[in-house]
């Protein structure tokens, strides 16, 4: 794999070859990518629940696709017409792969013949195969070749001669041990060659030309639209056996891929266990070596049944020291150590503790399984109503993990390099080994191999010792020279192929575990050489020098896009430099607090130094030179860099072609904030004033501009909603703009146009920004707005940007519509003109952030809102525009809601506005205040819409926040940033529906109270050396948590005896202060400081004056607090029971505190084609056309597959919903697969306790159940509410629907007792949450009675049922359904209690002669279990006669013929408006909430 990271620079074979992984398409051409996932960066987060859901409405394909199985057998063609419409899909299991073609693509240009595909696998890469993916040939089947026939409509007649196209399949029997595991070095997969007609760019750009302008300047085709007549048929070059002869062991088979390279077998090999301990060799067909870098297809003679030869090659000194790192790797593959200390990319994964790895063989096992004794009873802390919250089963031992010791110590000897004439006799190294019995020996590492030499410690002899024996592989020499390595190293390889592949491979970026249990520490020369080079990747493999990180990712944003394989191969590189230049920053950043690195000013004092290394700038987040004076200072200096991420964030995502940003990465470290960045080229050795030739380098008093920056920024305008401005600069002149006055051009001396300093990209929010003389609205001075913050840099989100435009349209709409309604309705001409403040519209629901062709929804009615825009939208366009009075309507529309445009909506925001120093000429007067003006209306509508709708979100649940990163995800979601804490919280107190916002509510205070700590912790970090930090951190955590009244901090003991105090030197590293005013803190001081904070950054009144008082009042769990304050500032605590609540000795010592890892904020590229795929086919599911959507997601996983290797939170969101639609189309084995490997993805790249892991953790034992793994079921179902207690605690609605899980699985069981108190809590919490009367607790109420039923205890049973029934009634009144089936099993209890009486009489009268008839009592059937099982996940299999079949199939068919009608007619009158949003269809959006979205996992009564 070494060399698979060839630097960008060297040339463009090579750029595009070696650079695995990419991101990003045209803006012209697609959707902006633009916060296309909110905050948490995953389609997981879009997967919200109930009527709500934002991505209710997206169908980004056409509704028509058409394909047709060949009638031959394995191969399988797929064609695609856009306009047919029979949705069909090829089986449940998604077979071989759904073709995936682009509408954007297609929509274009039918007039290209055959494709061509650019090469499939670039050099370098190698490819993952993830073992049991979900249809054999889906990640795996690479190659296609595209038959593009123009013009036939019908798939029928396009189907080539079997003969002629040669299919291979490249999805053949493959054993898991040929392809067991994915080395952990390489994630990259290979990419799927999808194709598509090639759009040609300046086609688009003249058809743009002539069309309407769009919002956001797109123009993706409606759902439904004809597209063109052209057909692309993929087929995919199957693969073929070959015979491996390796020297040692038996010859045998492995499945391969023409597309593959021969550098793939390689991998293979060496990570199969019985090659494993080869690295150091070649592949020979017929006595000729194969090249490593060609391509299985282009080696002569290859094919079925050929075989390949394992020959032996000499090393060099690389090659010896890549098999030494290999061979430590092996030695260390169960070892969790390295996820512990958060390096190299691993993390933690539990699932398999829990499984006991045996999800896979469900349908192996003996049926009998059900009435296994199982012993069902959880550890006493899981149990309801337990006060008790350990830690220590957060990471619960893995049997695996204690460690089969095969070598005490395996390291470099001290002879090293060889001398001279060792060198001439092939000596390349020594290492020293001592084997597992003791024996000391030294080993020679040479060209031939390994063998034994002389030498001991002190005494060098490099002469072989005996036996005399040499081995090419290090592994056979230790087998020769020690039994035990022999034993166990063979048993370590068993289980380490055993283990699933989505447990060892790497993670694209680090994920750091905040707690870990006590660590041997081991000798390891690897990790001890690692840390003193400057290894960082791979550099040392990497031709010439460290890498060029600005070049890289400049390169790989210059990859053409114009078809699909283009786009991946783009986004894959994108993705695979961004994830590296994140790693390297990380480490950069952290060498610079620890003071590693030599600052390139070292002379000034540490404030104000800069670092480079390793081709990465750093700076601190400090105001050095009175640069933010005018902003707040320091304050303003921290926050800038967070501000200048979310500009590059979101430049890169809108991908305009010639415009550049820096590769930005945000570290918060030890209480500084460091910010790393790529190096524009030129820029260190010219003063930043020649450089800059846009923009202003001291706040608007010199303004420059650019005739070549202007057109570019032009074009992130629209997506973006920056109006385009003049300012004034010092010498009066006007300046045109198209940006804030801070963001800065250069143009580096590589020609490229760079801009950076975005800090300030979207517009101030005013509620925070006083600005003397000038009011905000109503809603805002009622709230108590404007308050002064800490600085002057306060931006409203994006999203609340787009949310606000979005409302703007929907009210636009409705003004100019209505009044031409009435003009049309009275045909009177008097248009009446709506001012400004009126805003007669509801609140527009904040939609998906990705602009708003999202599909916005009402708070109403979200379907009647969007019908009725429909409606108006096409009462504008059947106005030609012609008529005055028309235009004069859009004129007033167009003023009312602050268009800059008069003719069609357009609004747009100067983010220049309310800037301290930027004056603007007299002859824009007026557009400034009209701008003021909106962005006062923005402030307002933040406040009276958005925090509203969230509060109303909570209310019904259609947002389910669990901890502080979710909540503070649910409020980004919507525009509101986390400083209006306070506001939400305040909302929810003052809600009617106070006791159902709870869960809210603590999780709001616990998170404003860790906050408010951790901005006392970032000042109190700063001044503790580094040989005090474990002292004070746990001194800090002490005032923090424990009830200790007063605890002392332990002062690094040297302090106390260090006689020559050194003079304090000006040039210290930053983290290298020597005061221990840290050591005087108190838990009182701390406390205060933590309410006073609170009230002024989020204005809320915190009444607690301890730790204790806090947990009293808010009703928060210690426990939980200590989770969010490590997660928050990076410390990692020791895994072990705290006694928080001792008041004789503080909770923790400085034994306790392991380490401080640094938080990390940087770009998350987008996999863009992918995630249309994803909702395409959310969209499909939701329409209830369920084998259609599996294709789209399976096609959607490939994809994201191909851009981000196999680990992503975007696959993890992919891979659960695939589970879902398998288990809803009953192939429980496929579910469980797909469920399984998005539990392991949830632990790895979130976190082990994170919600959307407990998520994944329900979906599991569900379908475990379903799979008759009941014990395991139950284990799961613990382990979500062990770590559901840990993160939230028991109070939460989550917690009913996991209840009432556990609860049917018990009773399933027949454990009855324990069945009750988890169904009973259940019971509890959903009045709480839902209200006595909603239809959640009556179905509450029926299960708690069929488990008194089974006990016979039927007075309870009745009870309960009469509630549920009385609920059913009063909701559904007496002719629904549910109303007749409860009034039923209430007859049923009836009767079955007065027979059980009837006994008992009798037992009483005739004492124990009596003669009585047995009694039935019915214990539960799996099958109904399970169905009720289903009911409270919100899985509800409707079960349709063939009549209502066929109904419902015309009922389809109609709607899809008005849909296309009418958007024939649109396509025929021009709109002299913006078309609307292009929300759901109506046909998704009136469907009864049941049949949505059925990857929504609330339960519904």
């Amino acid at each position: 794999m070494a060399w698979a990271r060839v630097c960008a620079s060297c040339c463009w074979q090579l750029a595009e070859a070696v650079l695995p992984t990419h991101t990003g398409v045209g803006a012209e051409e697609r959707t902006p990518l633009l916060g296309l996932v909110p905050a948490s960066q995953s389609p997981g987060a879009l997967i919200l629940r109930g009527p709500s859901t934002p991505n209710a409405g997206f169908s980004c394909l056409p509704n028509g696709f058409g394909s047709s199985d060949p009638p031959f057998g394995g191969h399988r063609k797929v064609s695609l017409s856009a306009g047919s419409s029979s949705p069909r899909g090829p089986g449940a299991t998604g077979a071989s792969w759904p073709t995936a073609v682009l509408l954007a693509d297609l929509e274009q240009d039918a007039r290209q013949g055959v494709c061509a595909l650019p090469r499939a696998a670039p050099a370098g890469l190698a490819p993952l195969k993830p073992e049991a993916s979900s249809s054999p040939g889906l990640t795996s089947c690479l190659g296609a070749r595209v038959v593009a026939e123009a013009g036939t409509g019908d798939s029928g007649g396009a189907e080539p001669e079997p003969e002629s196209w040669l299919p291979h399949c490249h999805g053949g029997p493959e054993t898991p041990e040929s392809r067991r595991a994915q080395p952990p070095t390489a994630p990259e997969l290979p990419p799927v060659m999808l194709l598509n007609g090639d759009c040609a760019e300046s086609l688009k750009k003249e058809e743009r030309a002539a069309d309407v302008p769009r919002e956001n300047g797109l123009d993706e085709a409606e759902p439904g639209e004809e597209t063109t007549g052209q057909e692309v048929i993929v087929i995919q070059d199957t693969g073929f056996s070959v015979k491996i002869l390796a020297p040692g062991i038996e010859p045998f088979s492995l499945q391969v891929s023409p597309q593959e390279m021969v550098q793939e077998i390689h991998q293979v090999l060496m990570d199969r266990e019985d090659t494993c301990h080869r690295t150091c060799f070649s592949l020979h067909l017929d006595g000729n070596m194969l090249d490593h870098f060609s391509e299985l297809r282009s080696v002569e003679g290859l094919q079925e049944g050929s075989v390949l030869r394992v020959v032996e090659e000499p090393y060099t000194v690389r090659e010896a020291r890549i098999h030494v790192r290999h061979v430590r790797d092996l030695l260390k593959s169960l070892d969790p150590s390295d996820a512990f200390n958060g390096v190299d990319c691993n993390s933690l994964s539990f699932l398999s503790v829990f499984t006991d790895g045996d999800l896979g063989d469900s349908g192996k096992r003996k049926k009998g399984l059900e009435m296994d004794p199982i012993d069902c009873t959880p550890p006493e802390y899981i149990l309801p109503g337990s006060r008790e919250r350990p830690l220590c089963p957060l990471q619960p031992q893995n049997r695996d993990w204690k460690p089969l010791q095969c070598l005490k110590v395996l390291t470099m000897s001290g002879w090293n390099p060889p001398p001279g004439n060792r060198k001439m006799h092939g000596d390349l190294m020594y290492l020293f080994v001592i084997t597992a019995e003791d024996r000391q020996v030294s080993i020679t590492a040479s060209t031939r191999g390994f063998y034994l030499n002389q030498s001991t410690a002190y005494h060098f002899n490099p002469k072989p010792a005996s036996p005399r024996f040499l081995s090419h592989s290090l592994v056979e020499l230790l087998n020769q020279i020690s039994p035990t390595f022999k034993k166990n190293f063979a048993v370590l390889q068993k289980k380490r192929v055993q283990r699933h592949p989505f447990e060892r491979i790497a993670t694209p970026f680090q994920v750091y575990s905040w707690t870990a249990p006590q660590a041997e520490h081991a000798m390891d020369c690897v990790r001890a050489e690692d840390a003193y080079t400057s290894r960082l990747g791979y550099e040392e493999h990497i031709p010439g020098q460290t890498r060029d990180w600005n070049e890289e990712l400049q390169t790989t944003r210059e990859l053409p896009r114009k078809n699909l394989p283009e786009r991946l191969l783009r986004e894959r590189a994108i993705f695979k430099v961004h994830s590296d230049f994140t790693a390297a920053a990380t480490r950069g950043a952290m060498a610079v607090i620890d003071g590693n690195v030599m600052a390139i000013n070292p002379s000034e004092e540490t404030k104000m130094q800069m670092f480079i290394w390793n081709n990465i700038f750093f700076s601190l987040g400090f105001d050095v030179r009175d640069h933010y004076k005018d902003f707040g200072g320091d304050v303003a200096a921290y926050v800038a860099p967070t501000n200048d991420l979310n500009g590059v964030r979101t430049y890169n995502a809108v991908d305009v072609e010639g415009l550049y940003t820096l590769g930005t990465v945000v570290v918060d470290y030890r209480g500084y904030r460091v910010t790393a960045q790529s190096i524009i080229p030129g820029i260190l050795e010219r003063d930043q004033e020649q450089s800059v030739i846009y923009g202003s380098i001291d706040f608007g008093k010199t303004v420059m501009s650019h005739p070549r920056y202007l057109e570019l920024l032009e074009r992130t305008s629209r997506p973006l909603k920056i109006l385009r401005h003049r300012v004034l600069n010092d010498r009066d002149e006007e300046v045109e703009l198209c940006s804030s006055v801070e963001c800065k051009g250069i143009i580096g001396n590589d020609g490229r146009h760079y801009i950076l300093d975005l800090l300030r990209t979207f517009p101030p929010d005013l509620n925070f920004l006083p600005v003397p003389g000038e009011g905000l609205p109503e809603e805002c001075t009622r709230a108590g707005f404007p308050r002064a913050h800490r600085h002057k840099l306060c931006c409203l989100r994006q999203e609340l940007v787009d949310a606000f435009v979005e409302h703007r349209y929907l009210l636009f709409m409705k003004l100019a519509a209505l009044q031409l309604m009435q003009q049309k309705a009275s045909r009177i001409d008097n248009p009446t003109s709506l001012e400004n403040g009126d805003s007669p519209s509801s609140a527009s629901k904040p939609e998906d952030p990705s602009g708003p062709e999202a599909g916005s929804e009402e708070e109403g009615g979200s379907a009647s809102g969007l019908a009725k825009v429909k409606e108006l939208a096409e009462t504008i366009a059947s106005d030609d525009g012609t008529d005055p009075r028309s235009r004069e309507v859009i004129r007033n529309a167009c003023k009312a809601v602050g268009s800059i445009s008069s003719t069609a909506f357009d609004v747009r925001f100067n983010p220049d506005i309310f800037s301290p120093g930027v004056r603007f000429p007299e002859s824009c007067q007026e557009e400034v205040r009209d701008q003021k003006q909106l962005l006062k209306d923005a402030a307002a509508f933040l406040l009276s819409c958005q925090i509203p709708g969230l509060v109303k979100d909570c209310i019904d649940h259609a947002v389910l926040p669990m901890d502080g990163a979710t909540l503070a995800e649910v409020m980004r979601q919507r525009g509101i940033n986390m400083r209006y804490l306070g506001k939400v919280l305040d909302m929810v107190l003052r809600s009617p529906a106070r006791d159902q916002l709870d869960h809210i509510y603590k999780i709001g205070i616990g998170e404003l109270i860790t906050r408010s700590a951790k901005h006392i912790f970032k000042t109190y970090l700063q001044g503790v050396e580094l040989s005090g930090l474990s002292a004070a951190i746990s001194h800090f955590l002490n005032c923090f948590l424990s009830s200790y009244p007063n605890p002392v901090a332990h002062l690094p003991a040297d302090e106390l005896i260090s006689k020559k105090r050194n003079r304090r030197r000006r040039n210290r590293p930053p983290g290298a202060a020597d005061n221990t005013a840290w050591a005087v803190m108190t838990p009182q001081e701390l406390w205060k400081n933590i309410c006073q904070e609170a009230k002024n950054y989020f204005d809320f009144i915190l009444e607690c004056e301890t730790v204790d008082q806090a947990v009293e009042t808010y009703g928060l769990q210690k426990i939980t607090l200590l989770r969010e304050i490590s997660l928050k500032t990076g410390i990692q605590i020791l895994l072990k029971e705290y006694s928080f609540d001792s008041r004789h000795k503080p909770a923790f010592t400085e034994e306790d505190v392991l380490n401080i890892f640094p938080v990390v904020k940087h770009v998350n590229p987008k996999a863009s084609d992918a995630f249309h795929f994803f909702q395409s086919g959310q969209a499909k599911v939701q329409q209830g056309f369920l084998k259609e959507g599996c294709e789209l997601i399976n096609e959607a996983l490939n994809l994201f597959n191909n851009v981000y290797g196999a680990m992503h939170v975007e696959i993890c969101a992919c891979l659960r919903l695939l589970a879902r639609l398998h288990y809803i189309m009953g192939d429980y084995a496929e579910a469980l697969s797909n469920q399984q490997k998005a539990v392991l993805m949830s632990e790895r790249v979130m976190g082990i306790e994170h919600p959307n892991t407990i998520q994944e953790y329900m979906h599991l034992a569900l379908y475990c159940f379903a799979s008759s793994q009941l014990s395991t079921a139950l284990s799961l179902l613990y382990r979500a509410r062990y770590l559901t207690l840990l993160v939230f605690g028991e109070d939460h609605p989550e917690m009913a629907l996991l209840d009432n899980n556990i609860g049917l699985v018990l009773h399933g069981v027949m454990e009855y007792d324990l069945s009750l108190r988890f169904l009973e809590n259940a019971l509890a919490v959903s009045t709480k949450y839902h209200g006595p009367r909603s239809l959640k607790v009556a179905l509450s109420h029926h299960l708690v009675a069929r488990v008194y039923e089974s006990k016979a205890e039927f007075r309870s049973a009745l009870q309960h049922e009469k509630e549920g029934y009385t609920v059913y009634k009063t909701q559904l009144g007496e002719d629904h359904e549910k109303t007749k089936e409860s009034s039923e099993y209430l007859k049923c209890l009836t009767q079955q209690a007065v027979a059980l009486q009837r006994t008992m009489n009798e037992i009483y009268r005739n004492g124990s002669s009596a003669n009585i008839p047995p009694l039935k009592f019915t214990a539960p059937s799996m099958a109904s279990v399970l169905e009720q099982l289903n009911v409270i996940n919100g899985i509800l299999f409707i079960p349709l006669s063939q009549k209502d079949l066929e109904n419902l199939k015309a009922e389809v068919a109609r709607r899809h013929q008005l849909q296309e009608a009418s958007s024939r007619e649109k396509a025929e009158e021009p709109m002299a408006t913006e078309p609307e949003p292009a929300g759901a269809p109506e046909d998704v959006a009136s469907q009864p909430q049941a049949a949505k979205d059925p990857s929504s996992p609330s339960s519904q009564g």
